[in-house]
This record gives C-alpha cells, structure tokens and sequence, in this order.
C-alpha cells in the first residue's frame, strides 16, 4: 500500500463549524457549538489537550483526529485532556488529519498510536471492500470502542414522504466516493433501488442544503450528528420532511451490513419535522494501533469510560460500554475487550 502522509502539526484553535461536512469526516455543528458551552471555551480545552504530562517516562501516544474545524479534533482534544489528568504515565498528543480514511492508513503506517474514524469505514478498510477497494485489506489496528452517532439522515421536500419515493427523483448522495456516497448506496439498497433508479446528484452537505432549498434538487444524505446545523438552517426557511427508515427495511440493512445501528431522531429536532424519526446511523470509533500493549489499552478504555462527566464535551454523554461494542466489526483490542468484559458489556 502506497503510504500516505496526512498528518499535520496540531493546531490550538477555537472550533467554530460552519455546516456539516463531507466524506468520511462527518461534522456535527451543532453539537460542537453545544460542548462549546459545556466546555466554556473549546479553544481552551484544545489547548489544555495540548499539553503533554511532565512525566518524561510516559508512554507517548499520538493521536489522529481530523480537521481543525471539525467535531473529531475538538472530541479529541478533550478526551485527550482527560486522559492526561488521571493516566500520567501515557503523554497524548493530538494531531488534526484527513478523518476517516486518512486516519487508518496513519496507523497502518505507524504514524499514528490512536485514531477517530467511523465504524463502517473501519470495516471498509480492514475488508479492503468500497473505500478501501482499490487498496486491499488494511491491517494493524483494532477497535477500541464506539465513541457516539453519526445519523444517515435523508432530508426531502414536503412532497416526499418516504425513501422509496425517492425513485425518479434528483437525490445528493454526497461528495463523489465519500463515506456518505456509500452509506446512501447501501440504504437505497434496502429499498431495492440503485443509483441506477435516482437522477444523482455529488454535492457537499452545504450544497445541497442551498440546492434543495433553491428546488434544484428533491433530496440528499447527509451522515452527521443530529441536529445538524444545515439542516437546521434549511428547516427554518423551508418546509422539509426527514425521512424514516421502515423496520423492515432496517433489518435488511443491518443483516448486509452490521455496521449500521437504529437510531431515533426526536420529535421537533428540525422545524416543523414534529415526528419521531427512525434513521440508520453508523459510529464515531476509537481506533488503536495493534502495537499498542495490553494493559495500555486496557487504562486508555477504562479511563475514558469511567471518567465520563469529566470530558467536556456534549458527544461524551454518549459514552457507554455497551453502546461502544455494538456495531463494531473489525476486532477489538485485547485491552479493551479486558475492560468490556469486566464490565458486562462483553462476553
């Protein structure tokens, strides 16, 4: 595999997010401008997450996360804050870095110890299936648990009512070969529909916010955290219908592909979307290198699960044991299945 550098020095920045993403780093604007609050200042929890301990026998861990202005980098940053305050023999540094994709191959490479990515393209990589297609199986690394959701939201016109009404019509499905891309192959797939039976359309979630709300488009997939702000922007200037996912057609989804989890969007989440909505979501994951020891892993996954109320930021009141196995398909670190069995979470 030809190796691929996207590391960059870390920033200390304040996260302020316009939009949600694309490709496989899925951006959640308004939970990161929800932490910011949780947190009082974001920009000051990066930069304490910065700082390495004064132990200079610590055990040094680099940790790849995503773009600067992105929710990854900012999740990262404070949990790696955490960790330092009750880990003193493990010094993190944080690195921001192309997301998903680009954080896998970081730890194939050695360029990175721990890494955020999303649950399915962690599988894509370690079958050398659809991302990863082109460059085969990837190995080395192993699931440290599931951190929070990233919702496959189908955001629609009035005139639409369901995903399979979605045949004929002109649907984004995200950025050319992005995350989002196939997360809506795979839903239409539920429904027995292909890209073949959709006029497709490859725009960024901004993008097909405007276009959607300019009628240039019927629908688009867009793979962030609910609310996200876009959406949230476009609901209060136009009347837009968030599409469910019928409980058969979840089944077959999870049965082909075990990455995906259920996940109930609430009533009132988006103006005038006044139902509860059943969507398919996939996970934020943390991710290790397999050159990582036991033990390690073991207090890495035990600090951050137990310290829970101690990470400031909103994605942390996710954090669970048993949330963090479920929808995971590539194998966990042996440190972290310690934790987990421990527990109860695991057999």
């Amino acid at each position: 595999m030809t190796k691929k550098v996207f590391a960059a020095l870390a920033l200390i920045a304040a996260v302020s997010l316009a939009g949600c993403g694309n490709s496989t780093n899925t951006t959640n604007t308004k939970d990161a401008a929800s932490s910011t609050a949780k947190s009082t200042d974001n920009k000051d929890a990066a930069s304490s997450a910065a700082k390495t301990t004064d132990n200079k026998n610590a055990k040094k861990i680099r940790f790849a996360t995503g773009g600067t202005t992105g929710t990854y980098y900012a999740y990262g940053g404070v949990i790696s804050q955490t960790l330092q305050e009750v880990l003193p023999d493990i010094s993190l540094t944080v690195h921001s870095s192309g997301a998903s994709k680009a954080n896998i191959f970081e730890i194939v490479d050695g360029e990175a110890d721990m890494a955020l990515v999303q649950n399915d393209v962690a599988d894509y990589a370690y079958k050398g299936t659809d991302l990863f297609e082109k460059d085969g199986p990837s190995k080395g690394f192993s699931a440290l648990g599931g951190a929070y959701s990233e919702v496959v939201q189908v955001v629609a016109n009035s005139s639409i009512n369901s995903i399979a009404d979605l045949k004929g019509k002109t649907v984004s499905v995200g950025d050319a070969g992005s995350g989002t891309e196939f997360n809506a192959r795979q839903l239409l797939d539920a429904y027995g529909l292909s890209f073949n039976d959709i006029k497709v359309q490859n725009l960024s979630f901004g993008d097909s916010a405007e276009a959607l709300k300019d009628g240039k488009i019927d629908a688009f997939f867009c793979v962030a955290g609910a609310p996200t702000t876009a959406v949230v922007e476009l609901a209060t200037t136009n009347s837009i219908h968030v599409l469910s996912v019928d409980e058969d057609k979840m089944q077959v989804l999870k049965s082909k592909y075990p990455f995906y989890t259920e996940y109930k969007i609430p009533a009132g989440t988006y103006k005038g979307v006044d139902n509860e909505v059943t969507s398919a979501a996939v996970k934020a994951t943390f991710i290790v290198s397999d050159k990582l020891d036991e033990d390690t892993v073991y207090q890495m996954t035990k600090a951050i699960f137990e310290n829970k109320s101690k990470i400031a930021h909103a994605k942390a009141e996710q954090l669970d044991p048993k949330f963090a196995v479920e929808g995971i398909t590539i194998p966990f670190h042996p440190g972290a299945q310690k934790y987990y069995k421990e527990v109860g979470a695991m057999k």
